[in-house]
């Protein structure tokens, strides 16, 4: 499984050429950079990351599908994989709903969006020559002039079990979100693997990539904050975790406010959610993903960027060679 770090939405961009090279130099195998409203976007940011290191693979997690015409993120992603071949990793998502309204790019169907975006960018970094009158995508005889040798794998960024089956069906990969407990990559993966059996897709690779919070700390203390944060303002947990939805409805009752809440986390909690403790207690809650049949897994620091550094820098040292 690759080990990968991502760079913060709400870092400085003029900080990430430094961190791209550290991350590197670490031992890390992939970058990931977030394209959140209103932030920084991760196409100009993927351009840099990939330009001051050598071989780091940069993943772009996510570009949110209804911001973009198709033919348009093909001509960014095709520039980037021949600049860089081999070491950029796009993804596709929903975007927040709010986002999307706030900028004037709401569709009826956020599904159409998504499916319609990567089909078509998939096609036209094949070299293809695409007509298509979706829905949302709206292209007439296009084709580009500098297609990629080989195309990169197109990834989307999807929570939700319909979602999730689509992924299998259009894409080459998905990149599930933080708090992504191992019962829920097994049942992202069983209806991933459903939609490849719809689009007769079953034989052709799909790269499961997951977020998690690093907390490389024996108090656990900022991961505490972070599962909680996910358990009051965040969506509710899938089919996959019910186990818990009564027992962290109780708790989220008689703790509303995310501190509050933090401290009165079962143990097991953030072991379930979260990539935090001792480096024996980090690489436990990492194989437990692997062996959920994550294929790479993208670490998010603190967010203070000094912590951030510390951590990364102590995770490579001390927690990298505890893992197969």
């Amino acid at each position: 499984m690759a080990i990968g770090v991502m760079y913060r939405c709400d870092s400085p961009p003029e900080q990430l050429p430094a961190y791209a090279r550290l991350v590197e130099r670490l031992g890390y195998d992939e970058l990931w950079v977030v394209e959140d409203c209103f932030f920084t976007g991760a196409v100009s940011a993927a351009a840099v990351a990939a330009s001051v290191t050598e071989t780091l693979r940069i993943g772009i997690g996510i570009l949110p599908a209804a911001f973009r015409n198709p033919a348009l993120a093909a001509m960014e992603l095709s520039n980037l994989e021949r600049l860089f071949p081999g070491r950029i990793l796009p993804g596709f998502g929903h975007g927040m709903p709010d986002w999307v309204r706030q900028v004037g790019a709401h569709h009826p169907s956020s599904l159409a969006v998504l499916g319609e975006t990567v089909t078509a960018v998939r096609a036209l970094l094949a070299g293809e020559t695409v007509t298509v009158d979706g829905q949302y995508a709206k292209l007439d005889n296009v084709k580009l002039a500098f297609p990629p040798t080989e195309p990169p794998p197109i990834s989307t960024g999807v929570r939700g079990a319909r979602s999730l089956r689509l992924s299998g069906q259009v894409a080459d990969g998905t990149i599930l979100a933080e708090c992504a407990s191992p019962a829920y990559l097994r049942w992202a993966r069983d209806l991933i693997d459903a939609g490849r059996t719809d689009a007769g897709r079953q034989d052709d690779p799909h790269r499961l990539t997951v977020y998690g919070f690093l907390d490389y700390d024996s108090d656990r203390s900022n991961a505490r904050r972070a599962i909680a944060g996910r358990f009051v303002g965040g969506p509710p947990l899938t089919a996959a975790d019910d186990d818990l939805a009564d027992e962290i409805a109780a708790l989220v009752a008689a703790h509303p406010e995310v501190d509050a809440l933090a401290q009165a986390l079962p143990e097991s909690y953030v072991d379930r959610f979260a990539i935090a403790g001792t480096p024996q207690q980090c690489a436990a809650s990492i194989t437990a993903l692997a062996n959920a049949s994550a294929d790479s897994l993208i670490l998010i620091p603190p967010n203070d960027p000094h912590l951030a550094v510390t951590q990364i820098t102590l995770a490579a040292e001390h927690l990298l060679p505890l893992l197969p």
